[in-house]
């Protein structure tokens, strides 16, 4: 008997002002080895920069997104789904079963189960956490050189008291989300 292939798939930037929402798909091979995986928000930057290395170089994976322009046409909700939708269509192995971490389930043809807090419960969903979080953390930080007003670098997109200082001084960027109330506040829409 063959052994399922599952994959787990985590989002990273539902919450942020600016920037996209990231989805990662990973599977995870038997005997993969790979320690202290975990929510990535309950590890260091070091130790998630370490799990990422390893993951990469160990595991299928696909890390798909949708930019701030389809969030505020589809809505944050649907711009996730969709964003989940690519990271899974784009694994080069099919996966058997996927378990997605949260309440919801994209409108798919895969086999999948939601599970709530599932980035502390399944490795494989502990992957594509991590691997998520850096890739959005590090497109976040490349975006903070081009506009280094809103701090991007320290708060990622967040609405941060020195973020939202910088949308009412400089306004919003291309980056920004217009369709979030604190955006839409400072755009000329």
């Amino acid at each position: 008997m063959t052994t399922q292939i599952i994959a787990g798939i985590d989002e990273a930037g539902r919450g942020p002002l600016a920037g996209p929402v990231v989805a990662a798909a990973v599977i995870l091979p038997d005997g993969h080895k790979i320690q202290e995986l975990d929510d990535s928000k309950k590890l260091t930057a070091k130790k998630r920069a370490m799990l990422e290395t390893e993951i990469l170089e160990k595991t299928i994976y696909n890390i798909a997104l949708c930019d701030q322009s389809e969030i505020d046409s589809i809505n944050i909700l649907q711009a996730t789904m969709t964003a989940m939708t690519r990271a899974a269509e784009g694994l080069s192995q099919e996966p058997d079963h996927i378990l997605v971490d949260g309440n919801r389930l994209p409108q798919w043809s895969f086999q999948a189960q939601a599970v709530i807090g599932g980035d502390a419960i399944h490795p494989c969903i502990s992957a594509a956490s991590i691997l998520a979080k850096e890739y959005r953390d590090r497109m976040m930080i490349a975006a903070a050189e081009k506009y280094p007003e809103y701090g991007w670098e320290r708060n990622k997109g967040y609405g941060t008291a020195e973020h939202m200082a910088a949308l009412r001084k400089y306004g919003p960027t291309p980056l920004h989300r217009k369709s979030f109330a604190p955006v839409a506040q400072f755009s000329l829409l």
